[in-house]
């Protein structure tokens, strides 16, 4: 993957914005194309009452990345929309920043599907994300 193709990516997603909920949990984006994106997430503020990482906050990572980078292969006058999303959590992160990459699994036309793979500071997985979007023409304004 060029620089270019991450830096014209970062620039589309900043432009979009990713959405209040994201933005609140403190989620930013370092690495953003159509092959690769990548994000990260503190762990303070996004807690459990007993102090781990909310299983939940798993899943608004993974699919800010994945809904993300579904909308970015739709293209221009396309929208994708979730339809489908799991988690699998393996490890439980305390504290600092988890970091999440995203990938595809598959690219068509009217179906995307992308793996969140979620790490720890060490490098240790703490959550598996499967998100699967639907392509469709975006809304006409009115």
């Amino acid at each position: 993957m060029s620089d270019v193709a991450t830096s014209e990516g970062l620039e589309w997603a900043t432009a979009r914005g990713m959405g209040a909920l994201a933005e609140k949990m403190g989620i930013e984006f370092t690495e953003f194309s159509i092959e690769r994106s990548v994000g990260t997430m503190p762990v303070e503020g996004n807690t459990q009452p007993v102090g781990l990482l909310h299983g939940g906050a798993y899943v608004v990572l993974g699919e800010s990345l994945g809904s993300m980078a579904a909308n970015l292969h739709a293209g221009p006058g396309r929208l994708a929309v979730g339809v489908d999303i799991n988690a699998t959590h393996t490890r439980s992160a305390t504290s600092g920043i988890v970091t999440g990459v995203c990938t595809p699994i598959h690219l068509g036309g009217s179906i995307a599907v992308h793996e969140i793979v979620v790490t720890d500071d060490q490098g240790r997985r703490c959550s598996t994300i499967r998100i699967t979007n639907m392509i469709k023409d975006a809304p006409k304004a009115r």
